[in-house]
C-alpha cells in the first residue's frame, strides 16, 4: 500500500511541503520551512512524529526548517553533501539511499536551480512510488536558475535540461511531488496543480517537449521574472542555519504608544501599515509602507522592507499579527518590534499628522497618469490603454526622479497598488489615487478593450 502523502500549502510563497506518513507513528517531511505550524498541525492530527526532515536545495524563497526540527522532534536532517551546510546533517550524494524502515529514499542529482540540488524518489522495494523534484522538474515548467549568480544563468539551464531529462527516464506512472507550484517566484505556470507524474510531464511539459538543449534554454530564460530581493540573501543563511526560534513566543508583538512609536521613527524604524486597502487609503501615518496582511505578506516586506531596519506594524484590532511575525521570520526578518497600540484612532487623538490616498473607480481617470504596477508578464497579458508600467519591486529605485502630477496607481486588485502609492508619497508625490480593483474590472465598468502587448 502506499504511504499517505500530506501536501502542506504555503499559498503565499507558492511553495509546497511534503509530510509522508510513514506508517510507524513516523514522517518524513520535504523542503519545509521555518514557519512549521502548519506542518506541525497536518503531523499532529495523524499523531505522527517527524523522524526525517529532506531538503531538496539551500533555499532562497524561504528558510529551512529542518534545523527547527531536529532540535525539537530529534529529527534526522538529509541534505546535499555538496551544500557544505554548517549544522548537523546526512551528507547525500547521487545514488546514496536512506531507509526510512519499510520505504527507501534514493538521492538523485539534478542540479539546475542550485548546484547541489537533489530530488529524492520515493520507493517501496523495487517500486518507484515517486519523486520530490524540489525545484527541478516542476509542474508544467521548471525552476529559475539565475538564482546562484547570474552570470551563471545559461550555465545552470544547460545543467536544468539534463536533470529534467534524467527525471524523464522513470517510469510513466511515476508521481512527480514538485515544492515550487503555482505561485513561487521561482518560477511556476498560474494555475498549475501541486503534483504530476512524469508521463504527464513528459506529454504536456513544454521544456520537457523542446525540440533540443539549446531551445530548452532560449524556453526557459524567455520565462525568467523579476524575484524579491531578499532571494539574494538565504541561501547563504541556509547553509550555514538559520537561528533557532522560540516557538512558544514567536508571534507577540509589543503593543507600543505613540509616543514610543514617534522614538523608534525618530531612530530609523520603518512602519508598515498591514491594514486592508480601504482602511490604509482614508488615513495612515505619513510615510508608512502599505503591505496589507495576506497570504503573500511575506513576499512584499521581503521585497520592499530593508531587514535590517526596525518595523513597526499598524493594524486593525481583528488582525492576526501572529501570522505576520510568523511570515516575516520565515523569510528572515525578524526586526519585528511591535505595534502601534490602539492603532489609528489613537495616532489621530494624540494629534499627530494623518495621510490620505483617495480610491478611484473606472470612470475616475480622466486627466490621471496611470501606472501599473504589476509583474512584466501581466502587463504584457493586458493592461489599459497609455498605461505606465514600473514593477512594484523596481519602483523604490525610481520613484523619485517620476514626474508629478495626477497619478492612479493600479495593479491586479488593489493590495500592490497600495504599496506602490505609499512608496510614491515617501519619495515626495502628492495627488495620489489608488484604482479598485483591476484591469478586468475597468473593463467592466468601462466597456473598452485591453492592450496586449503579444
Amino acid at each position: 500500500m502506499a504511504p499517505e502523502l500530506v501536501p502542506v500549502v504555503d499559498g503565499g510563497l507558492g511553495n509546497t511541503t511534503w509530510l509522508v506518513d510513514l506508517g510507524d507513528d513516523r514522517a518524513l517531511v520535504v523542503d519545509a520551512s521555518r514557519d512549521l505550524r502548519a506542518v506541525h498541525a497536518a503531523a499532529n492530527k495523524r499523531r505522527l512524529t517527524i523522524a526525517y526532515a529532506a531538503d531538496s536545495h539551500l533555499h532562497a524563497d524561504f528558510l529551512t526548517g529542518a534545523v527547527q526540527l531536529a532540535h525539537d522532534e530529534g529529527a534526522q536532517v538529509l541534505a546535499s553533501a555538496a551544500g557544505h551546510r554548517e549544522f548537523g546533517h546526512r551528507g547525500l550524494a547521487d545514488g546514496d539511499e536512506v531507509d526510512l524502515g519499510g520505504l527507501t529514499l534514493r538521492a538523485v542529482g539534478t542540479p539546475g536551480h542550485t548546484d547541489e540540488h537533489l530530488s529524492y524518489l520515493l520507493a517501496d522495494g523495487d517500486r518507484p512510488l515517486g519523486v520530490f523534484t524540489g525545484g527541478s522538474l516542476i509542474v508544467g515548467a521548471a525552476a529559475r536558475t539565475d538564482l546562484v549568480d547570474p552570470d551563471r544563468t545559461e550555465e545552470l539551464a544547460r545543467a536544468q535540461y539534463a536533470s529534467l531529462r534524467r527525471l524523464a527516464t522513470l517510469p510513466d506512472d511515476v508521481a512527480v511531488w514538485p515544492t515550487h507550484g503555482a505561485g513561487s517566484f521561482c518560477s511556476a505556470p498560474p494555475g498549475a496543480a501541486r503534483s504530476s507524474t512524469i508521463g504527464a510531464e513528459k506529454a504536456t511539459n513544454p521544456l520537457l517537449t523542446a525540440a533540443d538543449e539549446d531551445a530548452f534554454v532560449a524556453q526557459l530564460l524567455a520565462s525568467l521574472g523579476s524575484y524579491p530581493a531578499y532571494f539574494d540573501r538565504l541561501g547563504e543563511i541556509n547553509r550555514r542555519g538559520p537561528d533557532l526560534l522560540d516557538t512558544a513566543g514567536t508571534g507577540r508583538l509589543a503593543p507600543l504608544p505613540v509616543s514610543d512609536v514617534d522614538r523608534l521613527v525618530g531612530d530609523g524604524a520603518l512602519i508598515v501599515d498591514v491594514r486592508p486597502v480601504p482602511d490604509y487609503a482614508a488615513a495612515h501615518v505619513p510615510g508608512a509602507l502599505s503591505i496589507p496582511l495576506r497570504d503573500q505578506f511575506a513576499s512584499w516586506l521581503g521585497w520592499l522592507a530593508d531587514p535590517d531596519r526596525p518595523v513597526v506594524l499598524v493594524a486593525n484590532p481583528d488582525q492576526d499579527l501572529t501570522d505576520a511575525v510568523w511570515q516575516a521570520v520565515k523569510i528572515g526578518y525578524e526586526q519585528l518590534v511591535g505595534v502601534l497600540e490602539g492603532g489609528m484612532g489613537a495616532w489621530a487623538a494624540a494629534g499627530r499628522l494623518v495621510a490620505r490616498t483617495a480610491l478611484v473607480g473606472p470612470d475616475q481617470l480622466a486627466g490621471r497618469r496611470v501606472l501599473d504596477i504589476r509583474q512584466d508578464a501581466e502587463f504584457a497579458a493586458g493592461h489599459l490603454p497609455g498605461a505606465e508600467h514600473i514593477e512594484l519591486g523596481a519602483l523604490a529605485g525610481v520613484a523619485g526622479r517620476l514626474d508629478g502630477g495626477p497619478t492612479v496607481v493600479m495593479c491586479g486588485h488593489g493590495e500592490r497598488a497600495a504599496g506602490a502609492a505609499s512608496l510614491l508619497e515617501c519619495a515626495g508625490h502628492r495627488d495620489l489615487a489608488i484604482l479598485i480593483g483591476g484591469p478586468e474590472d475597468w473593463v467592466r465598468g468601462t466597456g473598452r478593450p485591453l492592450v496586449s502587448d503579444s
